[in-house]
């Protein structure tokens, strides 16, 4: 079997709406298990099996202070994903500046006289 390369596996991590909202409360600072699960209507490990995808994905590390785990957010991780996208953000560039055009030209054409 084949392994996935690194950027699917960090797009399949973030695909879940739950782990996006697990990064993002990261994103504030490290914290443990309880914390993170607090604001989601799901069980303990159900937060450790997503906890586990972001782990392996590279997106968070998770710490051992004494019985604690703590989790940190992994920003350079995302940098893939940046990568990625930014060869087509060009494209998106390029369409919104014509469509600014465009709509420019309308309003000319609309404009009383």
């Amino acid at each position: 079997m084949q392994t996935p390369d690194p950027l699917s596996v960090t797009l399949s991590a973030l695909a879940d709406p739950t782990r996006r909202a697990i990064l993002a409360r990261l994103a504030d600072g490290e914290a443990n298990v309880n914390d993170i699960a607090a604001p989601f209507d799901i069980s303990l490990p159900a937060v450790s099996r997503h906890l586990k995808v972001l782990e392996n994905a590279g997106l968070i590390t998770r710490g051992r202070d004494a019985q604690w785990r703590p989790c940190r957010l992994e920003p350079a991780a995302l940098k893939g994903v940046d990568d990625w996208l930014s060869f087509y953000r060009r494209f998106w560039t390029g369409s919104f500046d014509k469509m600014d055009a465009y709509l420019a030209e309308l309003k000319k054409k609309d404009a009383p006289k």
